[in-house]
């Protein structure tokens, strides 16, 4: 599985999902619609995406709301969808017997007779993959679930409502239908995907989503950038997003290590925009004009996100949405933040400032200072 690096061009004649597809983009909740064509994608307001539902678990937090919800599950997407928010964001891997899963770490970590071991998530089996935490049904034995925290640390996977795991075609079948997808595709920072595996794994999860998505928005996302071309070839209906971390880390594949080679590849690929760490954003303000000229839509995430005024800003730049873990409280915000167009008084529309008077708003967010 890491042995060669795919190159796009030389992938042959695949099937398509065409552009007429009976699965629409967009539902008719957005009374305006989305404006979609070769290489944009424009949303029709400020979008709020929940992180993996309701929010990412942080295990050793003191803040009960990173423990609340456990995370990737269909709880947490319901509970997500019990506030405005307009998608949810969840990770998409594919069981070694082909079944695209919701799981968002590389491996999987269990203990047994005092004994901790882990298993890489893509070597198993769906039945395999379903042992592993709370189950549905109490006949079932469970495999207690551990985590590996960012310093090491593995700590039990306690949280306050727990729920099983699931399958994107459970996520479909379950999941408000109010609510967009969006799906990130997921794959380990470390391996060189041989392009068989990338497109048997990419095929799996556009065979549900196509089979499954019916009106339900649906936006493709991935730090892989041969994951996202293919996926851009594979199919015309749903939007391709590239995420990068912005330039805050360095990889070897130098498309992932910047802003400006996240544009690149998304007009060279005709993907429809960029997902960006939100420090590379604040950090490269002037890139955020750059990849607008650029027809590219631009969202953002990272912890930054959780604070309300962190948001505000890039409401004022002109960033199209943001994925949070706080819903209920970025959510809130965003609701007074953002007025309906009728509401407006005539002739004051959203303030603009320069890219001075922006720079210095930015010097306001002390959590990007001490970063």
């Amino acid at each position: 599985m890491a042995l060669k690096a795919v190159h796009v061009s030389d992938v042959p004649n695949f099937d398509h999902v065409t552009e007429n597809s009976s699965f629409p983009l967009y539902s008719t909740r957005f009374s305006k619609g989305a404006e979609v064509g070769k290489g944009s994608f424009k949303p029709p307001k400020f979008l709020v995406i929940g992180h993996r539902g309701n929010g990412m678990n942080l295990l050793q937090s003191t803040d009960r709301r990173m423990k609340a919800v456990k995370e990737n599950t269909i709880l947490s997407f319901n509970t997500a969808g019990n506030f405005p928010v307009d998608f949810i964001e969840f990770d998409v891997q594919v069981t070694k017997d082909g079944y695209p899963i919701i799981f968002h770490d590389n491996f999987i970590l269990s203990e047994e007779n005092g004994v901790v071991y882990e298993k890489r998530v893509t070597d198993l089996t769906l039945s395999e993959f379903l042992t592993y935490g709370l189950q549905r049904e109490s006949s079932m034995v469970a495999k207690n679930l551990l985590r590996k925290t960012k310093d090491g640390k593995i700590v039990q996977w306690n949280v306050e409502a727990d729920d099983a795991s699931c399958t994107l075609q459970e996520a479909f079948q379950k999941v408000n239908p109010r609510l967009g997808f969006n799906i990130e595709l997921k794959f380990d920072d470390h391996v060189v995907y041989q392009e068989e595996y990338l497109v048997n794994v990419l095929q799996s999860i556009l065979q549900v989503v196509v089979g499954n998505a019916k009106d339900r928005p649906v936006i493709f996302s991935t730090f892989q950038p041969d994951a996202a071309l293919l996926i851009k070839k594979l199919q015309n209906t749903y939007p391709v997003f590239f995420l990068t971390n912005g330039g805050n880390e360095i990889y070897y594949d130098i498309r992932r290590n910047s802003l400006e080679e996240a544009t690149k590849l998304c007009l060279e690929g005709g993907l429809q925009g960029i997902v960006s760490e939100v420090r590379g954003i604040f950090r490269n303000p002037e890139m955020v004009k750059k990849i607008k000229e650029s027809k590219l839509s631009l969202l953002t995430y990272g912890k930054l996100n959780n604070v309300p005024e962190a948001v505000y800003v890039q409401h004022l730049m002109g960033i199209d949405g943001v994925i949070v873990d706080l819903v209920r409280e970025i959510t809130d915000f965003v609701s007074s933040m953002v007025k309906p167009t009728e509401e407006q008084i005539p002739g004051q529309g959203k303030p603009r400032f320069s890219q001075t008077e922006l720079a210095f708003l930015l010097k306001l967010i002390p959590e990007l200072i001490q970063q």
